[in-house]
């Protein structure tokens, strides 16, 4: 029997393999050798985990709802999340207090060389296309795997954060809810606004970027570290959204995908300064040993974004697609 969702998307390697046969009850679950075989960041690793997380959100066509808790699948997921959480520790440790690493998000170099950079300067429709269709994997979900924390928080901390979420939720206005104005940008690039439809299309720098946010989110361990990753995505999307929303008026996207820059812009401005002062402030004032969780939040979120944007700026440079299936042929299929 199928449930609502989307579908399970197509393997990319055994580890992906095992977990699709696994949920679709045709197969055993991978290895904990596989696991340790995989490249962390590679695309068999992090689909295997993307597959894992989506349970916890709206699942998959083909896979009932009891397998979210499956006691095997949880162990094979538990042995991912620490290679994945390991290399992050390792790869991404720059800062060592919050205030240091608050103080590089403050400022905006000069000469900026990130994808919003580029999308603004010189990008072209169909790399804004290419972008908004890798970036839907967490837009489309935008504000969930924040969600997970406020349970988590209590007094000022949880107050702002639940601020902050009320008004990406739409603040009470489903046409508001700001996973919906991404499905309305996605329909003036000519995109498909089916949940998940994009996870195949997909690079693996894209799977890493919302993996993280599921990994921090849906561990209370690893609650500073999403309020870190939560600050740095509120503190660095207004002036990134500002340039996209320019971007999206230079390339002629349309009213809605201009819409939804122009609203960051604005809603993100305030949300840097609740979310500086009560959600770090307040968690700090009642537990401050966990400063260095969020410092390594800010770091990690901006080590995999700077892996994300240099996929992209390395494929459209050489004049190349950053997705898996490129959007003209996806588009003939479906035709």
């Amino acid at each position: 029997m199928e449930h609502e969702g989307p579908r399970l998307p197509t393997p990319r390697g055994p580890l992906s393999r095992g977990v699709d046969a696994y949920l679709r009850g045709a197969g055993r679950l991978p290895r904990l050798e596989e696991v340790a075989r995989a490249e962390v960041y590679g695309d068999d690793l992090q689909l295997a985990l993307y597959l894992c997380y989506e349970l916890h959100y709206r699942g998959f066509a083909e896979v009932p709802p009891e397998r979210e808790w499956d006691p095997d699948l949880l162990r094979i997921r538990a042995a991912m999340e620490k290679r994945f959480l390991s290399a992050l520790r390792t790869d991404a440790h720059v800062h060592e207090s919050v205030d240091e690493a608050l103080a590089g998000l403050l400022v905006e170099p000069v000469e900026g060389t990130g994808v919003t950079h580029f999308l603004r300067a010189e990008g072209e429709l169909w790399q804004v296309r290419e972008y908004a269709a890798q970036r839907s994997l967490y837009h489309l979900k935008e504000a969930d795997p924040h969600a997970w924390v406020l349970p988590r928080l209590w007094g000022r901390a949880k107050a702002g954060m639940a601020a902050v979420e009320f008004d990406e939720w739409g603040g009470g206005r489903a046409e508001r809810v700001h996973a919906a104005l991404f499905a309305d940008l996605m329909t003036d690039l000519g995109l498909e606004t089916t949940y998940g439809r994009y996870l195949d299309a997909a690079s693996a720098e894209a799977l890493v970027t919302v993996n993280m946010m599921s990994l921090f989110g849906l561990h209370r361990a690893l609650r500073g570290a999403l309020v870190g990753h939560f600050a740095t995505v509120e503190i660095t999307s207004s002036p990134g959204s500002r340039r996209l929303a320019e971007a999206m008026r230079r390339t002629g996207a349309g009213p809605a995908a201009e819409h939804f820059y122009d609203e960051h812009v604005e809603a993100d401005a305030v949300h840097e300064q609740v979310v500086r002062h009560d959600v770090i402030g307040g968690l700090l004032e009642q537990e401050p040993q966990l400063a260095p969780d969020v410092a390594f939040g800010i770091d990690a979120t901006e080590f995999v974004e700077e892996r994300f944007g240099a996929r992209l700026l390395t494929d459209w440079r050489a004049s190349r697609s950053s997705l898996r299936t490129p959007l003209a042929l996806e588009a003939a299929h479906i035709s």
